[in-house]
């Protein structure tokens, strides 16, 4: 059953008006363009801004997935598939290689993307200033003058408290060599995806209404000081338990039975995909 007659949920005027937004922080990579947040029969805070941009965007044509931190069969992004099928009818993938269309919380998936697929990432705060910051007005006038010492010295305090920096999610990073920009709350591993990246990379705040993006082949350089590194979380040594998978992003579980510390794919369809190209490999052999 369609929640409405108009092809992915929009009319046609607010499907426009959010694609100008969208062209705007495409060509100006980093910066936040306001936009009109519509609703959407989903709560604010559970990807809102996202659907938006996917909705505005999203063609008969195009194949979608849907991930919440690395799971493709969590409750948010199962509802949000079954609306954006309800109300365009197209096809829905859990194979990254597959879609068009990637809409994520918290990661961005292990395969990398080309440059045929858009990534769009849900983003509950886009102001990486906020916390230094209250006043809309002069947080814009910091990116204005180009003025981030309040969030080098956030990263300062870190260290000297600390040791190294503790921004274990949404580590801010300079897009294009300009605008300090919060990636959303993607682990630190995932920041480096955003390098060059050959996918177009949108990222949505409906509650904030906010659209910023990052262009294909664009330079993303994490915060940090020469002298303290950017770090991601080390996985060095340590395998998925069910694929054998390295260099990937694991959570860490703990073995009922043994107690012992265990590790396993954050990115569920990767995992799933290398135990079926495994199991096709040695029914191959015996063939």
């Amino acid at each position: 059953m369609k929640l409405t007659k108009h092809f992915a949920y929009f009319d046609e005027g607010a499907k426009k008006e959010i694609r100008r937004a969208t062209l705007k922080a495409v060509a100006i990579p980093g910066y936040q363009v306001p936009f009109a947040s519509r609703e959407v029969p989903i709560g604010r805070g559970w990807g809102t801004g996202g659907l938006q941009i996917t909705l505005s965007l999203i063609g008969k044509k195009d194949v979608l997935k849907v991930i919440d931190q690395g799971s493709d069969e969590s409750v948010n992004a199962v509802s949000i598939k079954k609306l954006v099928q309800s109300t365009t009818g197209v096809g829905c993938t859990d194979q990254t290689s597959a879609a068009t269309i990637i809409q994520s919380r918290h990661r961005i998936p292990e395969v990398p993307l080309t440059k045929e697929q858009v990534i769009v990432l849900q983003v509950p705060e886009p102001e990486p200033l906020r916390s230094i910051e209250k006043s809309e007005h002069k947080t814009k006038t910091l990116h204005a003058e180009e003025d981030y010492s309040g969030a080098w010295l956030q990263l300062f305090e870190q260290i000297m408290m600390f040791g190294r920096t503790t921004t274990n999610a949404n580590h801010p990073v300079i897009v294009n060599d300009r605008y300090v920009m919060a990636p959303s709350p993607i682990p630190r591993f995932d920041n480096e995806k955003l390098h060059q990246s050959e996918a177009l990379i949108l990222l949505g705040a409906g509650r904030e209404k906010k659209i910023y993006a990052v262009p294909p082949y664009t330079s993303v350089r994490s915060l940090a000081f020469d002298d303290y590194a950017f770090l991601v979380e080390n996985f060095k040594g340590k395998t998925c338990r069910l694929c054998g998978a390295e260099d990937v992003f694991l959570d860490e579980l703990v073995n009922e039975t043994t107690k012992e510390t265990e590790y396993q794919c954050n990115d569920t369809s990767y995992c799933l995909e290398r135990l079926n190209n495994e199991t096709t490999e040695e029914v191959g052999e015996y063939v």
